[in-house]
């Protein structure tokens, strides 16, 4: 009866701690590509968490195409990790490979989320505390920027409300369902994952 008494907490908790580190790593790969402000107190919280992990790979991993890559690669290893760590305590068997295989439509779908729940956020922002001189505001402005710029650009305000975010919404959650099961199925992704 412990065992499986304690398996799920345990999961809970790889899953929880893994998944807000891997979600700082991939924020800062992000906030790097899009060039958000590297002062603002948000985007140094994120650099002095993962800069213990990031320096010392740094030094064998260089960015690549403007892609900070060590980020990216720990964030790839720790999904793998973390998959691995579920899967160990869930009692499955599987291939030493697949959840280096697995981690990659997993770090898709955070990314696609991300970027879904930011342009959320800073939608329901701009009703509630339009303040453009919060930290968090500026930091999903840089982040949505690059969706909803081409969409503002294509769909004009009507009666002075902004529908590039309803928009932006429907179009990630579209690519996340024509996106993710193809991706799942190719690499054999078990469900739940």
């Amino acid at each position: 009866m412990s065992n499986g008494y304690l398996t799920n907490p345990a999961i809970f908790l790889v899953q929880t701690l893994f998944g807000l580190y891997i979600l700082a790593v991939v924020l800062r790969l992000l906030f790097q590509w899009v060039r958000a402000d590297f002062y603002n107190p948000v985007s140094q919280l994120i650099v002095k968490m993962t800069h213990p992990v990031l320096r010392p790979l740094r030094r064998f991993v260089p960015p690549m195409l403007g892609l900070d890559s060590a980020s990216l690669l720990l964030a790839w290893l720790l999904k793998a990790i973390e998959i691995a760590l579920v899967l160990l305590l869930a009692g499955s068997s599987y291939p030493l490979w697949a959840p280096l295989l697995w981690s990659i439509p997993a770090l898709i779908e955070l990314t696609l989320n991300i970027f879904l729940f930011a342009v959320i956020i800073q939608a329901v922002l701009s009703w509630v505390s339009p303040d453009p001189y919060n930290p968090v505001n500026s930091l999903l402005h840089s982040l949505t920027d690059p969706i909803l710029a081409p969409l503002q650009r294509l769909i004009p305000p009507v009666s002075g409300v902004d529908l590039s975010p309803m928009a932006a919404i429907i179009s990630l959650y579209l690519l996340e369902m024509l996106l993710m099961p193809p991706l799942r199925m190719v690499t054999g992704m078990p469900q739940g994952l």
